[in-house]
């Protein structure tokens, strides 16, 4: 179905940040493609509140860590849109695994979080490339961690591998100019189902809070505030990793510095 109303793929689309960003661009006017994993039912609840904006939204099951499911997933959206405009590569995955303990983590273990969250984000973005190029102003933005700037998180293999997408990002920005942008954003801590639903949730919650400059710990809808500029707005910035943590990162350096001096 040809249309000149811009479209968005969003990968991981079916709650957390990937929903909020979803359904902001459904509110701002586009069509938009909800990439899910296993998770039909949200994603489905994703379409139905982008059609309450009067929007035309589509649910699509894909492992992006699979090439051929990547390349159905641009494939099935073209079909169903005509065109892609906007990617986000929001789908991941990871173990929790003592960063002390170096036998924790499997070459198994390993390679499933890269898969997903390395090399998936790539692929799509190389499926979806040609198409967003024809169009001469797409972008594209990531959804990396401070994980991946501090070495920190639920991981060796999850923090190496959000590094590695920020390698990808700035690697992406240069072969995809001048029609591309690509940037990503490094969410701290951010209150989602999936960290909803660990045991330690409460836990954790309360020890990110502590570790913030804003006193509290954001919601997907605050990542999803700085991912959409950077699709629709902001058309001078490629290549770049906006941190949007409330300060931890730079809360936590100065505390160690303190600690020392």
């Amino acid at each position: 179905m040809e249309s000149d109303r811009k479209v968005a793929v969003i990968t991981g689309a079916s709650s957390g940040i990937g929903r909020a960003v979803a359904e902001s661009l459904g509110r701002l006017g586009l069509s938009v493609a909800v990439n899910y994993f296993n998770n039909e039912d949200g994603a489905n609840a994703v379409v139905a509140n982008i059609n309450q904006y009067g929007q035309a939204a589509i649910a699509l099951q894909a492992d992006v860590s699979i090439d051929e499911q990547a390349q159905k997933l641009v494939h099935n959206t073209i079909s169903e849109f005509g065109r892609i405009d906007y990617l986000v590569n929001n789908a991941g995955m990871t173990y929790f695994a003592e960063h002390s303990d170096l036998n924790a983590m499997t070459e198994d273990m390993w390679l499933d979080i890269y898969k997903v969250n390395v090399v998936g984000a790539f692929q799509v973005s190389r499926a979806a490339s040609n198409y967003m190029r024809a169009n001469g102003d797409g972008a594209i933005v990531n959804v990396s961690s401070i994980a991946g700037i501090t070495g920190a998180g639920s991981s060796i293999a999850y923090a190496a591998s959000k590094a590695a997408l920020i390698s990808v990002t700035k690697s992406l920005a240069r072969s995809l100019s001048p029609e591309v942008r690509v940037n990503a954003v490094a969410p701290g801590f951010v209150d989602t189902p999936w960290w909803q639903k660990r045991p330690d949730y409460q836990n954790r919650l309360e020890a990110a809070k502590a570790t913030t400059m804003r006193n509290y710990v954001s919601g997907p809808e605050a990542i999803a505030d700085t991912i959409i500029p950077l699709l629709v707005h902001n058309k001078y910035v490629t290549g770049e990793t906006v941190v949007v943590d409330g300060g931890t990162a730079l809360n936590n350096i100065a505390t160690r510095y303190q600690r020392h001096t």
